[in-house]
This record gives C-alpha cells, structure tokens and sequence, in this order.
C-alpha cells in the first residue's frame, strides 16, 4: 500500500514538471521577436502598413513579426 502511494505521489510530481517545461516551451515559441526595418529588407522581407495595428514584417517564407 506504502509503495502504491510513492509512487502515485511521484507519477503526480513528474506529470506537474512535465506540464510545466510544455507550457513555459509554447509561452516562449508563441511571442514572437521584433525586427527594425533594416533588418526586414536585408532578409528579404517588405514592410507591410496595417491599419491600427502597426507595421509588420512580411518575410518570403509566409510569417510575419512587428516592427520595432
């Protein structure tokens, strides 16, 4: 019985670490960096004026990110 509970006890801590690292990998992959103008014409991009929103880079692979 004692060791049924160590060993829930250490299923609960490694799926709560677990869920912790996935959660702190997406917070970081969903913000996405800024880039100066330059930087944008020098990879290639073009700078994109969108209403009430700002400039956005527009890179050739599809993606965008802000201007800063």
């Amino acid at each position: 019985m004692r060791m049924r509970r160590v060993l829930s006890l250490a299923l609960a801590a490694a799926t709560l670490v677990g869920v912790s690292v996935v959660c702190t990998v997406s917070a970081g992959a969903a913000s996405s960096p800024n880039i100066s103008r330059d930087d944008c014409t020098a990879a290639g991009g073009q700078v994109v004026a969108r209403p009430y929103a700002g400039y956005v880079c527009s890179l050739p692979d599809g993606t965008t990110q802000a201007i800063t």
